[in-house]
């Protein structure tokens, strides 16, 4: 089968990886191929929030399988999610760097609300189109995800942190089910979703869907039990309760429909699902089809049109919220997609080149919304602004990228010293900076007279100024000579030269 017409979806989930292929046809993913394996990464986190060396080989031995079915894909083909095991590992850093050689491709660890956000994607898209009001829950390993929407459309969105592999850790740790450990994990629950009573009121929704892992567990066990098909109720609950309590431990549990590397986690997802049910005044759940790596899957095809991105349509929104100045946006975009273009050598219209261009536009839209807080250290507020926001969209990756063009756009270098590293990193930053510098006056530059040339193996770059361009605009050209001496302190050249 021609690869290029698929495209894949890796969830790196607190309990199981899940790899997701699809072919698209007519504008729709149909599944070719869907694996799961348990990892069970969730619990081989220490109380340092470290993850252990046998849950990382667990996760890279199981990469290793998906990079083999994914062999001969692109970049743009697939995606790849990590989300709340790797959120609160303190070492991940050392798994994923391991995991993203395997792989083949980047793994992007997500926000809480993007995570939602990706379900309530993945959920919508299965389901037929409907004006209803939809509320959709996933209970995961680690967190559990509520959302409100309509259509396609999210509209508020909330990752709390309670799960089925933390619930199981931390209220049967011997794997004992009693009715007094039963009561205690679902009133610590209720103590942590409490304030979901408020966002996610019963007269806001008018349909319950469950998403994904614990909700697909139940629902399946229910069925065989002679319960509606895909339809969770208070009384299926109540029923499974029993069944666990009289059962006393997992090996013990004898019902048809559950799977073996379910077992171990079942109570805690059992007491979160109460949990919501009662907090949220639910009747009954209907068992979705769609999850996190089909929205993946679909945001990964919306990503390849600019005016579908989301990210795109956040930054506008973040730079309306905070004031910017739209027209010196616009102006400083332009000048530094211009810079960059002639940095990389490559023809705009490339694929890889068009997203890095994208990028440092959205680093140009965004360089001025620390004014709003204070003009003075404005990139300092900006940055924070950006490490401290959830945009939905972005990974947490993606958001720190941004925050450090944002804070390294003017002033001196040696705060990055990281990023300095990475010369595409470099190269944006340079081109941010002089367009910045370009348009300090805050109208259209005159960019005819200059050449910039970047060689990343030896770390130089060639800024090239006419001298009739270097004589009409004096002030510009004395800045981008002091531009020079920054980068000088760097461990980059920046040579300027008036020809």
């Amino acid at each position: 089968m021609q690869t290029k017409s698929l495209f894949a979806a890796i969830d790196l989930g607190s309990n199981s990886f899940r790899l997701e292929i699809g072919q698209l046809e007519a504008g729709h993913l149909r599944r070719v191929e869907y694996i799961k394996e348990t990892v069970r990464q969730g619990n081989g986190l220490d109380a340092e929030r470290n993850l252990s060396e046998a849950a990382m080989q667990r996760g890279w031995d199981c990469l290793a399988r998906f990079a083999e079915r994914i062999a001969g894909f692109q970049a743009s083909q697939v995606r790849a999610v990590a989300t709340q095991t790797m959120r609160e590992a303190r070492n991940r850093e050392v798994f994923l760097a391991k995991a993203k050689d395997i792989l083949g491709f980047p793994i992007e660890v997500i926000a809480g609300r993007e995570e939602a956000r990706l379900i309530y994607l993945g959920v919508s898209h299965l389901l037929p189109q409907s004006a209803e009001r939809r509320l959709v829950v996933d209970i995961g390993g680690r967190s559990t995800e509520l959302i409100l929407g309509q259509n396609a459309q999210a509209k508020t969105l909330e990752s709390y942190r309670v799960g089925s592999v933390a619930w199981s850790m931390k209220y049967f740790p011997d794997g004992q089910w009693t009715h007094s450990a039963f009561r205690a994990a679902e009133i610590a629950a209720k103590a942590i979703l409490d304030e979901a009573q408020i966002h996610y009121s019963r007269s806001s929704w008018d349909t319950c869907y469950g998403s994904s892992g614990t909700v697909g567990a139940v629902a399946d066990v229910l069925a065989l039990a002679g319960w509606p098909e895909g339809l969770i109720t208070r009384d299926g609950l109540d029923w499974l309760k029993d069944k666990l309590l009289k059962a006393q431990k997992p090996e013990y549990l004898k019902i048809e429909g559950i799977k073996e590397d379910r077992r171990p986690v079942i109570g805690g997802g059992l007491a979160v699902l109460r949990a919501v049910f009662d907090l949220l005044q639910i009747d009954e759940m209907v068992a979705a089809q769609g999850a996190l790596r089909h929205g993946a899957l679909y945001d990964l095809l919306d990503r390849e049109s600019p005016h579908d991105d989301v990210r795109s349509h956040m930054v506008d929104w973040l730079t309306q919220r905070f004031g910017s100045d739209l027209m010196q946006a616009e102006r400083v975009s332009r000048t530094a997609q211009t810079l960059l273009t002639n940095m990389l050598g490559q023809d705009g219209d490339d694929t890889e080149t068009a997203r890095h261009l994208r990028k440092v536009h959205w680093a140009a839209q965004l360089h001025e919304v620390g004014m709003r807080i204070a003009h003075s250290d404005y990139h300092k507020h900006g940055a924070y602004i950006l490490d401290n926001t959830d945009m939905p969209g972005f990974t947490i990756d993606e958001l720190h990228r941004l925050s450090q063009l944002v804070l390294g756009h003017r002033g001196k270098l040696r705060k990055l010293d990281a990023p300095l590293q990475d010369p595409l990193f470099v190269q944006q930053l340079m081109a941010l900076r002089m367009s910045v510098i370009l348009c300090h006056a805050r109208r259209e530059p005159d960019t005819s007279s200059i050449e910039l040339s970047v060689d990343a193996t030896r770390r130089t770059a060639r800024l090239k100024l006419g001298a009739p361009w270097a004589e009409q605009w004096p002030q510009s050209a004395h800045l981008l000579s002091e531009e020079s001496v920054a980068w000088f302190k760097t461990g980059w050249e920046l040579k300027v030269q008036v020809l």
